[in-house]
């Protein structure tokens, strides 16, 4: 991306002309050339610059994006508006080939292509994956035909063959066009409505600000697209030699490349989810995977190392991915759909109408649900147990730690009465001892893991450690603390729900999810089954429910993260004995005056 960056900014006239990064991982360079050389070192790090383009950070960010294949739309946006005030600038667009390959990025074009407004794409293919660049003869046609000369000759030839009659005319320009297609490859780009220049060297600046130049001062209207050929990690062997690194890195060794990764003995949850997919998979020849262009990102490439016949990746398109498996459940397969938890919400239309109304059953795999730290909040998995749980016919879990995973997969691959999801977090597990091959769980029942008589907490997912912490420091205080896993989102353990509300002074539920998720639902039965009512003979229990602050939180540390949100072991003790000061049982009166004491301590 560098020369090419470069060259836009030597180009055009930012942030006046309004350049719109796809994905936005690219734009590290951009933010060197707009003012934040001297804090580029903060990326992603707490307080930091953020890892994607952000327009709260810079005028010259003129659109944020995290996740990809928007940026043609927004720019037709801007474009459009630009259009509506009478202004002149110009909008450019910068996809990446990958990106190319999702849906929307087509209905762009198509859209762009049928207002004919102006409008400027760059196509940077750093995979090779469209066509590549033919040295000096690619450069000179792209010259030419970006250039004005080009360009008013076929508006004279355009004006001389709307003379002729109508079938002569539309074969004139149908040979105009087709030429230049078999010339530089650019003829489905042409179907969709844009004129289209390329392939040209990205790196080669001599070949390419040339070009740029052209398109910049040819102010014909209608929609533009410069097809740039690039290799990723130009210049730097590392990157050069990796096809699925330096994405989105964190700290490493600039000489040798090794990515410096803090030391564990627990496996990553991504590497035991592969691991227990590719047992099942072993005695099941019915499951399948698929991956939305993430294959090592959600472990899938070790399954496809075992199953390559088993194993599909089709494309960024999210959509099409949650249809496709949809299709496979229907013929009797069991498709494992593995996505990013805030990716799958690019394919809840999906979810909801191929999936869950026709009750097929697909399994979800949801990776990266929750805080994601450096990724920030287009990265979080903060919504899926909240989209998901409302769907009927849904089956929602979520491991305790990465044994309870290798269950959860197992439970999902013997589950056939429907849909099914796992979310699991990013990073390593607890470090608990991993079965061979997990069993599958009873579906919709959680387990106790400490008994209590005063506090209970419930815990979704693998906040459980923290609650296990909390329940020590409660214990300590004198407050006997039960300690319970919930497991399932949907369907709840209503009995352990009854069972805990019933025997003890305060629940607390606690999750790593937004606010409707876990403790919505719990909140949602109690009140149903009126076990909140205050009766004659006995005070209810106070419940409250801990999850993620309403708000996107900022990248930053993990940890810290979640104890901004009050979600680790200081926060969950917090909000227990927070609501003990409004319980109000001869059980707790005599201790009430500690209880204030401690408050206040902590």
């Amino acid at each position: 991306m560098v020369e090419l960056t470069v060259a836009l900014h030597h180009v055009f006239n930012t942030p006046e002309d309004k350049i719109v990064w796809d994905v936005s991982h690219q734009t590290y360079p951009h933010k060197i050339l707009t003012g934040r050389r001297d804090r580029i070192r903060t990326l992603r790090q707490p307080g930091g610059l953020s890892g994607f383009a952000r327009r709260e950070e810079s005028v010259y960010d003129t659109f944020g994006a995290g996740h990809s294949s928007t940026s043609i739309s927004a720019a037709l946006g801007m474009a459009v508006a630009r259009d509506m005030r009478k202004e002149k600038h110009e909008v450019v667009a910068v996809i990446g080939d990958g990106a190319m390959s999702a849906g929307m990025a087509y209905e762009a074009m198509n859209n762009a292509g049928s207002l004919g407004t102006r409008l400027i794409v760059i196509l940077n293919d750093n995979d090779m994956s469209i066509a590549r660049p033919t040295g000096a003869m690619s450069s000179y046609l792209s010259r030419l035909i970006s250039s004005h000369k080009y360009r008013s000759l076929r508006h004279i030839a355009k004006a001389v063959a709307s003379k002729f009659p109508a079938p002569l005319m539309r074969a004139a320009k149908n040979a105009e066009k087709y030429m230049r297609g078999m010339a530089t490859g650019g003829t489905l780009f042409e179907e969709l409505g844009f004129y289209y220049v390329g392939p040209v060297d990205g790196h080669n600046l001599d070949h390419l600000l040339p070009v740029l130049k052209n398109i910049h001062n040819e102010k014909d209207s209608g929609p533009v697209l410069l097809h740039v050929i690039t290799q990723k990690g130009h210049g730097y062997a590392p990157a050069e030699a990796a096809e699925d690194k330096y994405h989105g890195v964190g700290t490493f060794d600039i000489v040798t490349g090794t990515q410096k990764k803090s030391a564990s003995s627990a496996p990553a949850y991504t590497k035991v989810f592969a691991d227990a997919l590719i047992a099942e998979a072993k005695a099941d020849d019915k499951i399948v995977a698929i991956t939305a262009a993430m294959p090592t990102g959600t472990g899938l490439d070790h399954f496809a190392r075992e199953f390559p016949d088993r194993t599909f990746d089709v494309g960024i398109a999210e959509q099409h991915a949650v249809t496709f498996a949809a299709g496979l459940a229907a013929e009797g397969y069991k498709p494992f759909c593995a996505i990013y938890s805030t990716f799958l919400q690019r394919a809840y239309d999906q979810v909801v109408h191929d999936v869950a109304v026709q009750n097929l059953p697909v399994r979800f795999a949801i990776d990266r649900a929750g805080l994601v730290g450096a990724d920030g909040p287009t990265h979080a998995g903060s919504f899926d147990v909240a989209y998901l749980a409302t769907l009927p016919n849904f089956v929602v879990m979520a491991p305790a730690d990465e044994a309870e995973l290798m269950h959860m997969i197992a439970t999902s691959a013997a589950y056939d009465a429907g849909p099914s999801a796992v979310r699991y977090p990013r990073g390593e597990g607890v470090g608990v001892p991993l079965p061979a091959r997990g069993e599958p769980l009873e579906i919709g029942r959680g387990r106790i893991l400490a008994h209590g008589s005063k506090v209970a907490l419930l815990s979704l997912g693998t906040r459980l450690k923290e609650c296990l912490k909390a329940a020590e420091e409660l214990e300590k205080m004198g407050l006997s603390t039960t300690v319970a896993d919930a497991r399932f989102a949907k369907p709840l353990d209503e009995d352990l729900v009854r069972k805990l509300i019933a025997k003890h002074n305060v629940v607390v539920t606690v999750e790593e999810g937004s606010v409707g998720g876990f403790g919505a639902h719990v909140l949602a039965f109690a009140t149903r089954e009126g076990l909140l009512d205050q009766t004659s003979i006995k005070r209810p229990a106070n419940l409250r429910t801990l999850f993620l602050p309403d708000v996107f939180q900022e990248h930053g540390n993990p940890q810290a993260m979640n104890e901004e949100a009050g979600i680790n072991a200081s926060g969950i003790v917090q909000a227990a004995l927070t609501a003990i000061r409004t319980s109000d049982t001869p059980a707790l009166r005599s201790t009430r005056s500690a209880i204030e004491s401690l408050i206040a301590a902590n």
